[in-house]
């Protein structure tokens, strides 16, 4: 080779691939690639030389003056010297000769491109195409040669791995379900025997208060008929405090009363909560369902957070309750996890702003698209969790709208986006989120009404 041919060569390059595991997220920078840049003015047969050297490599990159205009793979340069009077025509010529016939489209990614997203770039070419190499930008603004088949490889062993932790997924879902269901049989039994004594104390506390009243109108009566009294029962009275026993005694009932009917109420939103979905979804009072969660939760508040509710005219929705619950517990749960640590935060010593009372609010509506999607007239209930806490960075509501979507597959699931599926995989509605560094987050449940 001509010492002023060397000059224009650089000779092939093979960059090794990442010595870790592919992972789903992996980039095609993780994949060998060839560096092999060729000035235009070089002759097809002193490319051809290293070909037969490099039996793998799969085109070269032509630059003019150092800068990149374009690639020639392997097999386009064989098929035009394998053609009639081909040699004699490129074989001798410079490269932008034969690159005037041979031009075709490029693909061209950066190196930070997913693996997977690459190979549906790949695959969207014409068929004829589908050999050609990929042109990989780097970072460094050079470029370089990806092999297809390579590519292909390792797409197939991402795909592998997504199966795997798909499958991992579904199984440890299956065992989750399984668990959940056997807590939701176990709970709602423990509910029926706690609820059967509760009952009866419900029942018989009417019976028990009018009972008393009545012993008191009888204690009157007697007085009235023997004011004087006798010693021994003026000394009773004195010793069990009658006058104040007299007065507490309603007060004690109302109290029981009370009691009793929160451990209903609590027993009851349990039971709710566990409640197992049947096959097909069912009519629901979503307003029965918040109420049933904020009793739940309320064991966490201790008087710190307000809940505000704004309650609208919704009808009953079709819905898979038990699941739709679990929604609901995740959100205010990430609400009342935001406005906890904010408030342990403001007790700090440096703390110097004006504390805000933390507060919740759960707004419901019947609210229609048509405002915005001008063809359609699909109505919705929305069903809205705010909070007035400190807000989310951007680098945080990136990673929950990542979360939530189909493009992005993550290997662990997080309750948010456990709540994205289930509304929209089971429920064909939208989960939407909004946060604001110093005014709060806000999550919003549409729900299609059929």
């Amino acid at each position: 080779m001509s010492q002023e041919f060397c000059s224009l060569i650089s000779p092939p390059v093979l960059s090794a691939g990442s010595d870790r595991d592919l992972r789903l997220d992996s980039t095609i920078q993780e994949l060998p690639m060839y560096t092999f840049g060729v000035e235009v003015s070089v002759t097809g047969a002193e490319v051809g030389k290293y070909f037969d050297k490099y039996p793998l490599l799969p085109g070269v990159i032509l630059l003019e003056q150092g800068q990149f205009i374009g690639m020639i793979s392997r097999r386009r340069l064989v098929e035009f010297l394998m053609r009639p009077y081909g040699q004699e025509l490129f074989f001798k010529e410079p490269l932008d000769v034969l690159y005037s016939y041979a031009r075709l489209a490029i693909l061209v990614l950066a190196d930070t491109t997913p693996i997977l997203a690459a190979m549906q770039h790949t695959l969207r070419r014409s068929p004829e195409f589908l050999a050609e190499p990929i042109v990989v930008h780097t970072a460094d603004n050079s470029y370089k040669l990806l092999d297809p088949h390579e590519l292909n490889v390792a797409a197939w062993q991402i795909r592998g791995v997504e199966t795997q932790v798909r499958y991992e997924r579904s199984q440890a879902q299956m065992i989750q379900n399984d668990k959940m269901a056997r807590l939701g049989r176990l709970v709602d039994g423990v509910a029926h025997e706690i609820l059967d004594p509760v009952g009866f104390i419900w029942g018989n506390l009417s019976h028990i208060a009018n009972y008393s009243q009545d012993l008191l109108k009888l204690i009157a009566a007697y007085d009235d008929c023997l004011p004087q009294g006798c010693t021994e029962i003026k000394d009773i009275k004195d010793e069990i405090e009658f006058d104040y026993l007299q007065e507490d005694l309603s007060k004690a009932i109302t109290s029981a009363r009370s009691g009793a009917e929160r451990l209903k109420k609590l027993v009851t939103s349990l039971q709710n909560f566990c409640h197992i979905d049947a096959v097909y979804p069912k009519p629901m009072d979503l307003h029965a369902a918040i109420d049933s969660i904020v009793i739940l939760i309320k064991s966490r508040l201790k008087g710190e957070i307000t809940i505000i509710k704004n309650y609208g005219k919704i009808p009953p929705v079709s819905c898979f309750i038990g699941q739709l619950n679990q929604v609901l517990m995740n959100l205010l749960s990430q609400a009342v996890d935001s406005l906890l640590d904010e408030s342990v935060r403001q007790l700090q010593p440096d703390f110097h702003k004006n504390p805000k009372h933390p507060t919740i609010e759960i707004t419901t509506a019947v609210i229609s698209q048509s405002a915005t999607q001008p063809n359609q007239d699909s109505r919705w209930v929305s069903i809205c969790v705010a909070d007035n806490g400190p807000g989310m960075p951007d680098e945080l509501q990136k990673q929950i709208l990542e979360n939530f979507s189909i493009e992005k597959r993550t290997e662990t699931e997080t309750s948010l986006a456990v709540s994205y599926r289930i509304i929209t995989a089971r429920h064909g509605g939208k989960l939407n989120f909004s946060s604001q560094l110093g005014v709060g987050t806000k999550f919003e449940i549409l729900l299609p009404l059929l």
